[in-house]
C-alpha cells in the first residue's frame, strides 16, 4: 500500500483533553473519542474536540449506538464524524446517515449557532465521515448491503466483537476470522469504501495495510499508559 493512501488514528477512551490534544500534536491523521466504551460521559467531549483545534487531526466520535439525537449532537460540537458499532444491516446504516445529515439527504435538525458552525460566523460543514462498525456474523453477511448506502465512508471492523461473536456463532459459511475480513474488504472495494480497523501494536499497522485496510487506529490512550505503568514495575 502507498503510505500517502494510509490514514492512522488511535482510541482515546480516558477522555483527558490533553491527550486529545498530545495526539493531535504527535501527528495522527485522527483520534477515535469513545462513548461506547471509555471512561467519561458526552458531556467530555466539545473540551477534546476543542483540544484538537488548529490541527490537521480529525475527530471521530463512537456513539454509543445510533441515537440520533446523540449523533446530532457530537456533529454540531464540530465532530469530523461518527463511528456507530454494531452495524448489521443496509436499513441500520441507512438511519444512521438520515441521522447525521441536514435535509434533503438526512433528517438531522439544523441549527446556525452551534460549535459546528463556528457559533454562527461560519457554515456548516458538509459530508461527515461515517464509519460503520462491522462486529458480528451478521454484519459480516450484510457487510456488502451497508457499504452500498450512499453517506456510509467507512467498514471498520472491531476485532474483538468479531472474534467473539464467531465463537458462538452456528454460521458455517462464517466461522474464519481471515474469511470475514476478506469478505468486508471486497465489500468496501466493490463500493468505492474505506475500511478501518483497530490494531494493538505497531506491526499490525502495516500486516493490516498489506491487506487493503486504509484507515486504521493503532493502541489507545488507556492501553499505552497500562502498558507503561507495568513495565516501569516490571523492573523493581
Amino acid at each position: 500500500m502507498n503510505a500517502s493512501s494510509l490514514s492512522l488514528g488511535t482510541w482515546l477512551s480516558i477522555g483527558s483533553p490533553a491527550i486529545a490534544e498530545l495526539a493531535a500534536l504527535s501527528g495522527f491523521d485522527w483520534v477515535l473519542l469513545d462513548l461506547e466504551h471509555g471512561c467519561v460521559s458526552e458531556a467530555t467531549i466539545p473540551d477534546q474536540l476543542r483540544a484538537l483545534q488548529g490541527t490537521a487531526t480529525k475527530g471521530i466520535v463512537r456513539v454509543g449506538a445510533p441515537y440520533p439525537d446523540l449523533i446530532a449532537r457530537v456533529l454540531d460540537w464540530g465532530a469530523d464524524g461518527i463511528m456507530v458499532p454494531r452495524v448489521e444491516s443496509a436499513g441500520t446504516a441507512a438511519d444512521i446517515v438520515t441521522a447525521a445529515y441536514h435535509a434533503p439527504r438526512g433528517r438531522r435538525g439544523f441549527s446556525r449557532t452551534v460549535r459546528a458552525t463556528d457559533y454562527g460566523l461560519g457554515e456548516h460543514p458538509s459530508n461527515p465521515v461515517i464509519m460503520a462498525q462491522i462486529e458480528t456474523v451478521a454484519g459480516v453477511a450484510a457487510a456488502a448491503a451497508i457499504a452500498a448506502v450512499e453517506g456510509i465512508t467507512t467498514l471498520f471492523v472491531g476485532p474483538a466483537d468479531l472474534r467473539h461473536d464467531l465463537e458462538h456463532s452456528s454460521s458455517l459459511e462464517l466461522s474464519d476470522y481471515d474469511t470475514c475480513l476478506e469478505q468486508i474488504l471486497g465489500a468496501a472495494r466493490e463500493a468505492g469504501k474505506e475500511t478501518g480497523i483497530l490494531v494493538r501494536d505497531s506491526a499490525g499497522i502495516s500486516r493490516h495495510a498489506d491487506l487493503g485496510f486504509t484507515r486504521i487506529a493503532v493502541d489507545s490512550d488507556l492501553s499505552i499508559l497500562r502498558n507503561a505503568y507495568q513495565t516501569l514495575l516490571s523492573r523493581k
